[in-house]
């Protein structure tokens, strides 16, 4: 089996709900990092022979296979095909695992791996709220009614039954919440992603123009009286907006090539995948999986949790990373070191691009070697990648 490098890997700051990036149509916008990965990597855009695309919400403006829609927006030729992936949150990581997979193979040698979600524009849960709205059904059919009689799955829902399965307080939610945005208005004040954000132009409310290259989720003037402060999404709950991912608009990829890729590139790689799974489990929880999916990664690649250097837990909600380290024992300082989604933004289908991005800058960054990332997915499903950097 041939190795999978990572040639290039951008991503456009995140833009808050109806802010700066929500001026962009979501394909134009996948296709300015598809333009980004061509221009860091110097490469012919005529040898990318495929683009695979996370994206969640496939409705509207991001339906009819943004992966095509994107190439389409791009510098890239009419000739190079796309495909659209739907994995939930874990979209862009698993279109990252195809891609890398197929470039093992050797049955292609040099394909990009993105994801896009603008749900200023596409709402989340559009695709099954407006057809449901006009009678076409709800994705739960009768069997899966048999097996979970009267259960709506509910990432809501999972969120307070981690908290209340693992014993995790409202004040330890709220104080990782306050955490996460003073890593990230840290790392942002420290010049830590600018490597890794590509600039993109928008339109301010008075008419200028500007670069956009800061996340706009940062509370870069957080308090943890004001995090306190945030009502419970559920009464007697646990868990607040403060304590959740922030809803987002953005895009990221990376471009990844075999030997005979990097050749016909002439580029260097910035780092090498190492191992990839994808595991399902419970659905109604939901949210959990990334805890055992990590254990199976790691027995699958021989590799102990303290041989990882750096960590990426999506942070979709606050429980999933805090039960996460529980579980794996693995060291608070590694983990998600400039912040997470929490701060910065969950732009659902483009969110693995993402911490895959910022993950191996960071790493480059601190020079160091390995980093592991996973993410919760509806369904009850987790991918788990781990990198080596180069």
């Amino acid at each position: 089996m041939g190795e999978a490098y990572i040639v290039a890997a951008a991503r456009t700051a995140g833009g808050k709900r109806g802010g700066a990036v929500s001026g962009w149509h979501p394909a134009d916008l996948a296709g300015e990092v598809l333009n980004g990965l061509i221009d860091r990597s110097g490469a012919d855009p005529a040898l990318i022979e495929d683009v695979v695309m996370g994206c969640v919400v496939q409705a509207g403006e991001q339906s009819t296979n943004i992966a095509r829609g994107a190439v389409l927006s791009s510098k890239l030729p009419q000739s190079v095909p796309g495909t659209s992936v739907d994995r939930q949150c874990g979209s862009s990581q698993q279109a990252l695992h195809f891609a890398a997979a197929t470039v093992m193979s050797g049955a292609m040698d040099v394909v990009i791996a993105a994801g896009v979600e603008c749900m200023s524009r596409v709402p989340m849960n559009l695709s099954s709220t407006v057809l449901q709205q006009h009678g076409y059904g709800t994705a739960k059919g009768p069997r899966q009614e048999e097996r979970y009689p009267g259960i709506v799955f509910s990432q809501f829902t999972g969120a307070e039954m981690m908290a209340e399965k693992h014993q995790l307080t409202r004040d330890q939610l709220d104080q990782y919440a306050y955490d996460s945005h003073v890593k990230a208005a840290k790392a942002t004040k420290s010049g830590k992603f600018e490597a890794e954000i590509l600039p993109i132009e928008v339109v301010s409310p008075d008419g200028t123009k500007r670069m956009h290259k800061i996340d706009e989720g940062i509370r870069f003037d957080v308090s943890l009286d004001g995090i306190k402060g945030v009502e419970l999404l559920k009464e007697g709950g646990r868990v607040t907006a403060a304590t959740s991912s922030q809803i987002c608009d953005g895009a990221a990829g990376l471009l990844l090539a075999n030997e005979r890729g990097l050749k016909s590139l002439g580029a260097e790689p910035l780092a090498r995948v190492h191992h990839m799974t994808v595991t399902g489990g419970d659905p109604v929880i939901m949210l959990e999986e990334p805890l055992f999916a990590t254990e199976r990664a790691l027995k699958k690649s021989g590799m102990k949790i303290g041989d990882i250097d750096l960590y990426e837990v999506n942070e979709a909600f606050a429980p999933v990373p805090i039960a996460w380290l529980r579980h794996t024992g693995a060291d608070p300082a590694r983990l998600n070191v400039h912040g997470g989604a929490i701060a910065l933004g969950h732009p659902l289908g483009g969110t693995g691009a993402k911490l895959m991005t910022t993950l191996i800058h960071a790493l480059k960054d601190r020079g160091l070697r390995w980093g592991l990332q996973t993410m919760c997915e509806g369904g009850g499903l987790a991918n788990v990648t781990i990198v080596e950097r180069l």
